[in-house]
């Protein structure tokens, strides 16, 4: 079956929303001091990166190309992503901050997007088997 660009579309919106929630000036970042003690920072990173993979995946999956070796390269290629983001929070962002657990963060979601991606394509899979 032929990959439908329609099935990106998800994946774009994400990615660009999350770039704008990334690159936002510091001082329009929220700050509530009690999400900072359960890192309510590091979930978020976790959260859209494990988004952003798993809807990077879906059009493959969707068409059925999909691969664990294709599913690592997605993977790999958005925890890269994830260091980008930091270094253009420090470099071009206002007020923003390098942030190496974020980095970790980010490698986080991209591992637990990795899973759920892979569970994903076997649901699927079985329920599109025949009986």
């Amino acid at each position: 079956m032929k990959i439908k660009p329609a099935y990106f579309i998800p994946a774009i919106v994400w990615f660009i929303i999350a770039n704008i929630l990334f690159l936002m000036p510091g001082p329009d970042v929220p700050s509530v001091s009690f999400l900072d003690i359960i890192y309510f920072d590091k979930w978020v990173h976790a959260g859209l990166f494990c988004g952003l993979t798993i809807l990077i995946a879906y059009p493959f999956i969707k068409a059925g190309y999909f691969s664990k070796r294709l599913l690592t390269k997605i993977a790999i290629a958005c925890a890269l992503y994830g260091v980008l983001i930091e270094f253009l929070q420090k470099y071009v962002a206002f007020e923003r901050d390098f942030d190496v657990f974020d980095m970790l963060a980010d490698a986080i979601g991209c591992v637990i997007g990795y899973f759920a991606a892979n569970r994903l394509y076997r649901w699927i899979t079985e329920k599109n088997k025949p009986l």
